[in-house]
């Protein structure tokens, strides 16, 4: 499977160089000197213990060609460092200076209709540019000749959310190293024709001279969705190349310090193919911003859950969320009393060992003054700021008690997640266009909590063997390997729960033959023992249709059903469609979920989408094996024992390597108070909790930190 770089976590600037390091993005260069000793007493009050650096300043770095001015950061690195505050240095390239782009503007990317992108925000380059390069690694290796020996810069951070403006360029750099990436991915012209089938709307290519990007082909053009599939892995592997050029220059002169670039994992973003970032990185950094609405809490916990299997369960990092309010969004809506200390806290229940923010000092000017900060405009006598530092307590207590260090314990279900399959989804050329894999992967793992139960997310291409259980949501892509590991994990005894629209095409974008779903050339459908011919898809815009069906077993589908025309004889027939509008859509007694005994194991197909809730009756109706799925063994050999399975609570559990300590969070899902008993071992944070004789009652935005020595 994948392998990673070797683990290394920053040290802080404590005796033991260990706790939970907490802060933020730090800009001083946005401010007069003087702010500068208000910054540092106010991070003292706070209980900041690490801030991120430089991260824009590749202009007061190097303020015109090739002159480098270091003093003002030596300064602040070293009234920082003096202060007990580590660094995490960033490589400065993120937004580069004006007179680069004045100098060569060859270097600015274009845009699908063949628009040049201006310069004056983040990321206006090209990945592939070679001049950019030169003037990045350039860049790189005086800083890192500068910092090499600094005691007070502690971890390099790489570029900042690479891809957020430059994901997709289609210059004439971008068509020249995609020819030679095709080359090097298919070796022969036929193979790639193969793969692309060109054979449809005479798209054939004679060399790879002839390939081209999917650009802009007028209003109503479809694009080759194996040719767009293939441009999103180039798109991903640019920009990696390019990170790792820079670590790689770094290293050169820095090897001793660990490195990290912030990952931009939410359910409503996964720029990447992070499974493949997360081998490149010494820890793992991710920038989340919570989703408004009823799903915040649940929606974090989902991002999180990739994020500690992308760690391979080792700590990773919060390198940006928000205090409150970000200013980017359609709606920014506030966090509400409590929620900062309770999302914070939220990340590390699920295995996060930083808590930073964007950004320290809110800025008074620019694209993003009106993004809340640790430090509002209303200054420290705000509710924010008395937050943070109420915050920053908490974090030192959990530091005391010895936190640092220990791992989120593993669920008993793994729902997959695929990059390459969110792409997928995303073509227009679908039987749908609102297909969403993150957004299916979110509500099966939402569907879990609503029944009291917990799953892990893991990527596709990571080892999942371990689990009882996978689930696959609109995995919509899976290669033959895939579908191999798939079989063999049920046929070890494991249960696969194969969703609607999983399977329906390989890694080429080609559709397997022989009815639904045809990957592993028809091997995941013997396995399920279903065979479906058509699609049914529904919506609003077939006026006067029914736009939902209800199943025999009381759930409800309103999107896409799978007309299965054949069931093996050993296949069992949980629920049917059901009513006036089955029959309306001939699907009436139609199989909708079905069960079939595979090798050791169990085949579960969902041949219709459903919502969360939906999800949790399903899963509660297979029965009290779903308890049994829900606790992993430890390496003792002993399962972990859960005193509630309210759903209203969100519990996780995190261990020491020696076993010899534990950590149970509880956090309320719920916007009413929840009563729960039988809490294991000592409080040591009780976030807008209350206690009695009995136990404790958690209300809105609560979390419950319990320890307990394990003997």
């Amino acid at each position: 499977m994948t392998t990673h770089r070797a683990f290394r976590w920053p040290s802080l600037l404590t005796e033991s160089g260990r706790g939970i390091a907490f802060g933020g993005d730090y800009n001083p260069d946005q401010w007069p000197e003087e702010t500068l000793d208000e910054d540092i007493r106010l991070m003292g009050e706070a209980g900041v213990n690490v801030v991120s650096l430089a991260i824009f300043s590749w202009d007061k770095i190097e303020p015109v060609e090739g002159a480098f001015t270091f003093e003002w950061l030596d300064h602040v690195i070293d009234r920082l460092g003096r202060a007990g505050i580590a660094v995490d240095l960033a490589s400065a390239t993120a937004a580069a200076p004006l007179w680069l782009y004045e100098s060569h503007p060859e270097v600015l990317p274009v845009d699908r209709y063949g628009h040049t992108v201006n310069a004056g925000s983040r990321q206006s380059w090209q990945p592939t540019s070679p001049v950019f390069k030169e003037y990045a690694l350039r860049l790189c290796r005086k800083l890192a000749e500068h910092y090499k020996d600094n005691p007070y810069v502690t971890a390099w951070h790489m570029g900042n959310e690479y891809g957020w403006n430059n994901r997709y360029d289609y210059s004439d750099n971008a068509l020249a190293a995609f020819r030679t990436w095709c080359e090097a991915k298919y070796g022969t012209i036929d193979a790639l024709n193969e793969a692309w089938g060109t054979a449809f709307w005479s798209q054939h290519v004679n060399s790879f001279d002839e390939v081209l990007l999917p650009r802009h082909m007028g209003g109503d053009a479809m694009v080759n969705p194996s040719q767009q599939l293939d441009y999103e892995r180039f798109g991903n592997d640019m920009l990696l190349d390019f990170y790792k050029a820079e670590r790689d220059a770094i290293e050169q002169i820095c090897p001793d310090k660990p490195f990290t670039t912030n990952f931009m994992v939410s359910t409503d973003q996964c720029v990447m193919n992070y499974a493949k970032w997360a081998d490149e990185v010494d820890f793992v950094s991710n920038d989340h911003y919570f989703h408004e609405g009823e799903s915040h809490l649940d929606e974090l916990a989902c991002s999180d859950a990739l994020m500690d299997s992308l760690a391979l369960g080792k700590p990773w990092y919060v390198m940006e969320h928000s205090t409150s309010a970000v200013q980017w969004k359609p709606l920014n809506t506030r966090k509400r009393a409590g929620e900062l200390m309770r999302d914070s806290l939220a990340h590390v229940a699920m295995g996060a060992d930083a808590i930073c923010f964007f950004q320290w000092r809110q800025s008074k000017s620019g694209a993003e003054a009106f993004h809340s900060a640790m430090l509002p405009h209303a200054g420290a006598d705000s509710k924010v700021f008395r937050g943070v530092c109420e915050l920053g307590k908490a974090l030192k207590t959990l530091s005391d008690a010895g936190l640092q260090g220990t791992e989120l314990e593993r669920a008993g279900t793994a729902i997959l997640f695929s990059a390459e399959s969110e792409w997928a989804t995303r073509s227009e050329t679908l039987p749908s266009m609102k297909l969403n894999h993150w957004h299916d992967v979110r509500d099966w793992y939402r569907g879990f909590l609503d029944a009291g139960l917990r799953a892990d997310v893991v990527p596709l291409a990571y080892d999942w063997t371990g689990y009882k259980t996978i689930v696959l949501p609109t995995v919509l892509s899976l290669s033959d390997e895939d579908v191999l590991r798939i079989a063999d994990f049920a046929k070890a005894g494991g249960t696969v729960i194969v969703g609607y629209a999983a399977g329906l095409i390989d890694e080429h974008f080609h559709i397997g033959l022989g009815g639904y779903p045809g990957a592993g050339n028809g091997l995941l459908r013997d396995m399920l023992g279903i065979r479906s011919e058509e699609f049914n898809i529904l919506g609003e815009e077939a006026e006067g249709e029914p736009s939902e069906i209800s199943l025999s077993n009381g759930l409800t589908t309103r999107l896409w059903q799978n007309d299965v025309t054949s069931v093996a004889a050993d296949t069992t027939v949980l629920a049917s469609y059901a009513g006036e509008s089955a029959a309306n859509w001939e699907l009436e007694r139609t199989p909708a979920i079905t069960s079939r005994p595979y090798g050791n194991g169990t085949a579960i197909y969902v041949g219709c989408d459903l919502n969360r809730h939906d999800i949790a009756q399903l899963l509660k109706a297979l029965g009290s094996r779903w308890q049994e799925l829900s606790a992993q063994p430890t390496e003792s050999g002993q399962t972990p024992t859960y005193p509630t399975t309210d759903p209203r609570i969100l519990h996780t559990i995190r261990r020491s390597a020696d076993g010899s300590t534990r950590f149970d969070f509880y956090l309320n899902r719920s916007n009413q108070p929840v009563a729960i008993n039988g809490v294991e071992g000592d409080p040591i944070i009780a976030h807008r909790c209350e206690t009695d004789a009995v136990g404790y009652t958690l209300n809105r935005n609560a979390i419950l930190i319990a320890k307990t020595p394990v003997v």
